[in-house]
This record gives C-alpha cells, sequence and structure tokens, in this order.
C-alpha cells in the first residue's frame, strides 16, 4: 500500500510540474512580447531529462528494488518535501510574471527584492528548494539512490551551468539600470 501512495505522491509532483510548465510558456510569451532575451538555452533539456528522470527513478528504485517505508525517515522527508512545494510557490508568486522555467531577460525589467529575494544572502532560493526536495522526495520512501544521484547531477547542472548564466542574465539588468 505504502508504494502505492507513495506513487500517488510522485505523480501528483509530476502534475505539479505541468502546471509550472503551463504558468510558465505564457510569462516566457509575455517576456518575448516585451522584448525578452534568453539566456542558456542550451543547458535547459538537461534540466527537463533531469527533473523528469528523478520523478522516473522514485518510483523505479521504490520497486525495483523493493525499498521500505521506513516511518522515522519517510514522515520527515514527505513533510519536507511538502513544505518544498510551499516554497516554490512562494519563489513564483514573488517573482510573479518574471518567473520562469527558462532565463529570459526583459529589457528595463528590475531585479525582484520581495519574497524570499529580499535576503541578500540567498540569492537562487528556487535551486534551495530544488535541492531540497531532490533529497527528501525520494527519501521519503527510502530511494537513496535515486536521492544521491539527483543531487550530485542538480549540483552539476546548477553548479556548472545554471547558476552562472542567471548570474550573467542578472548582470545584464544591473548593467542596463547604470
Amino acid at each position: 500500500m505504502s508504494v502505492i501512495l507513495y506513487a500517488l505522491l510522485v505523480l501528483a509532483t509530476g502534475v505539479e510540474r505541468l502546471v509550472e510548465l503551463v504558468i510558465s510558456k505564457r510569462h516566457a510569451a509575455a517576456a518575448f512580447a516585451r522584448g525578452g532575451v534568453e539566456h542558456g538555452r542550451r543547458h535547459f533539456p538537461w534540466m527537463v531529462l533531469l527533473h523528469t528522470g528523478l520523478l522516473v527513478a522514485c518510483v523505479a528504485e521504490v520497486i525495483l528494488l523493493d525499498r521500505p517505508f521506513i516511518g522515522a525517515l519517510g514522515w520527515p522527508m514527505l513533510v519536507i518535501a511538502l513544505l518544498c512545494q510551499a516554497g516554490r510557490y512562494w519563489v513564483i508568486a514573488s517573482l510573479g510574471e518574471q518567473w520562469n522555467t527558462r532565463v529570459i531577460v526583459v529589457p528595463g525589467a528590475t531585479r525582484v527584492t520581495r519574497g524570499p529575494y529580499r535576503f541578500a544572502w540567498l540569492r537562487h532560493p528556487n535551486y534551495l528548494v530544488v535541492a531540497i526536495e531532490g533529497i527528501a522526495l525520494p527519501l521519503a520512501h527510502t530511494a537513496w539512490v535515486t536521492a544521491l544521484v539527483f543531487t550530485v547531477l542538480n549540483a552539476v547542472l546548477l553548479l556548472g551551468f545554471r547558476i552562472p548564466v542567471e548570474n550573467r542574465a542578472l548582470a545584464v539588468l544591473r548593467a542596463e539600470a547604470r
């Protein structure tokens, strides 16, 4: 029974990601209509593959490797995974129409300084949420291999590609503001 409930949790997470893509597509169209320029397009398919792979691997590992639900680990990880959803929507709400799954800079746009973006020490709150969720969601049903592999690959993708692209895009905004 726990496997079915876990699979439903992962499925619900996947549906939530599809809703995010609809929102993102709408925001991207609005950004492009205002003269937005996309940065870092080459790494985006890898992000999609990694995040899709996370969801598939969570369920596959639990089923194929017969991972048990261990309440002392699973319940706290479930709570953390659900809190990550709240954090994700805090980010989306804070960025408003500037939120996107892609990196699009609209000339003249101002940097968001509300919500989690008001904390100078927290430059990329969405990626913190993603990193935590990438550990918590698999560990909610003891899929520790998935948690480990996703964490390593996500770190490579974020630190090696995505965050540098976003930092350069934000530098463009700062240069325009001067």
